[in-house]
């Protein structure tokens, strides 16, 4: 089926029931936005389903991406500050499929082309592609649809709030809701009647796009899982104030009477920032979580589940602590530590999906009470090998010998620079020490040998980003965290894409006992 009830529970049992998240494996990380594409990013096209074959012939489980949701230039394009934590990237759409479909010619597909570059500019690739886009939709009998029909049905929880909040933000010129009208910022029944009866056509149109992103989502889900690999998605743990989901729910959030944040999260002081971080998401009111029985919750979990094989929680820490900064402050420094009720929360959420394919994102500063939640309910977390040389200290988690069997273990991640950069700036002690490790890896290169020692690591997942597969520099790195400018925009072109060393990576596979030959039941 296209897009099921994402609150369903068939076949799942038990949690952590998937024979994947046990068995010894590896797998590339890359954004599908990166991939090469003549149409100015990456998309659910032809590279994607190349991808998974070149994956599949290299022995490889796990392709992991990060959030498809939509971005946008007020948030620096991050997939984590989406309008929808629901919705798919209109731009991630495969315009090739919609001329198969028989929606665009091939001279709108021409018309559509941008030129290569490793560098997503959303200035000119957006404008481009949502015109084709909606071409299409005006090409498309939604009528006479039984599947875009059923989807609207089965989509029903989420999709017509983000479609009507798409358009007022169109109208309004801002996704600021606290500064629409108060008839529409405040969810009245007259002033929505009324957006519902002049602008049907333009709410139409984005359940359109959705359906047509979740379509050729699933297909290329279905494609994967038949070539044997477990798709890894990632759920931001916050969602962003100027999206449908705070609007369609602000009573689940810590909002003033104007409807504006009283507080905001984000991170004291860490690696990344002596300031820490300030996300400026707003914080959820567990009260009010709590008394519907973490409804929303269990939706959000459920979509997700319904998109990807297995889940990363990102900032895994703030569902047993969150870190809340008062509304309007410039840094993280003066937040303080508010509890959430975890065990409700997780148990709520494995009762309605009970075999809770997920692993977490347990980096930074993790506290007793977080490892505790941690072992009670069987999670794995992640281990970071850029993390592991910069000091003496033996229990040092992200060191190969302090390396779990049940875990995951990166080179780096998404938030980190690519292994090229990090071997460049990283100072002389770290070096000694990396290299006492890396005694008896004789790859042609220190990169090499440093995602070998990822390879041999006694975790049962190994995750490699494909910057460092390609051994590239800083300026290939996808975010820093430290920074809101010039994020999420790199990507491969054809010729990067087409010398990822595949081959290496399935000598190493097999050298580690990494290499995976089984299908996912599906």
């Amino acid at each position: 089926m296209l897009a099921t009830d994402s609150s369903s529970k068939e076949g799942r049992t038990q949690r952590n029931s998937q024979p994947f998240l046990n068995e010894r494996a590896s797998g590339l990380l890359l954004h599908v936005a990166s991939l090469p594409s003549c149409y100015g990013i990456g998309d659910l096209g032809t590279s994607a389903y190349t991808l998974a074959d070149r994956l599949q012939a290299a022995g490889q489980r796990y392709w992991q991406i990060l959030p498809l949701n939509p971005s946008n230039p007020t948030s620096g394009e991050s997939p984590y500050f989406s309008s929808s934590a629901f919705a798919g990237n209109p731009l991630l759409i495969d315009l090739e499929a919609l001329v198969d479909w028989g929606y665009l010619s091939t001279q709108d597909l021409q018309n559509a082309r941008v030129q290569e570059t490793d560098c997503i500019d959303f200035d000119v690739t957006r404008p481009i592609k949502l015109s084709a886009l909606y071409k299409a939709v005006a090409n498309f009998d939604a009528k006479n649809n039984a599947e875009f029909e059923q989807f609207c049905e089965n989509q029903a929880f989420w999709l017509h709030d983000y479609a009507l909040f798409t358009v007022i933000t169109d109208i309004e010129h801002t996704a600021i809701w606290s500064d629409w009208p108060i008839g529409l910022r405040d969810r009245e029944g007259r002033a929505i009647d009324k957006l519902e009866s002049e602008y049907a056509e333009a709410i139409q149109a984005q359940k359109i796009i959705q359906y047509w992103f979740y379509k050729q989502w699933f297909a290329l889900k279905a494609y994967c899982n038949q070539q044997g690999l477990v798709i890894f998605g990632d759920m931001p743990i916050y969602v962003s104030y100027a999206s449908a989901d705070v609007w369609a729910n602000a009573g689940l959030f810590k909002l003033d009477e104007n409807k504006c944040p009283t507080h905001v999260s984000g991170v004291p002081p860490d690696y990344f920032s002596a300031t820490g971080q300030l996300w400026n998401n707003p914080v959820y009111d567990w009260d009010a979580l709590k008394a519907q029985d973490y409804q929303w919750w269990i939706q959000r979990m459920g979509g997700l589940f319904t998109l990807f094989d297995m889940v990363r929680i990102d900032h895994f820490r703030g569902l047993v602590q969150y870190w809340q900064v008062p509304a309007g402050h410039a840094t993280a420094i003066n937040g303080t530590w508010e509890d959430v009720p975890t065990y409700e929360l997780f148990d709520a959420l494995i009762k309605a999906h009970a075999d809770f394919p997920a692993v977490v994102e347990d980096l930074g500063l993790i506290t007793d009470d977080v490892l505790a939640v941690k072992q009670h309910y069987g999670f794995q977390g992640m281990h970071i090998l850029q993390f592991a040389f910069d000091s003496d200290d033996a229990s040092n988690p992200h060191r190969p010998e302090n390396h779990p069997e049940r875990a995951l273990v990166y080179v780096g991640t998404h938030d980190n620079t690519t292994l090229t950069a990090w071997l460049t700036e990283a100072e002389n002690h770290t070096h000694e020490r990396l290299n006492r490790e890396l005694n008896g890896y004789g790859n042609a290169s220190k990169e090499f040998a440093v995602i070998e020692l990822a390879m041999a690591s006694e975790a049962n997942i190994a995750i490699i980003t494909a910057q460092d597969l390609l051994q590239l520099p800083g300026s290939a790195r996808i975010n820093n965290p430290a920074t809101l400018e010039g994020n999420w925009r790199w990507r491969l072109t054809q010729a990067q894409f087409d010398a990822i060393p595949f081959n290496l990576v399935k000598n190493l596979t097999e050298k580690h006992k990494r290499l995976s030959t089984s299908l996912i039941e599906g």
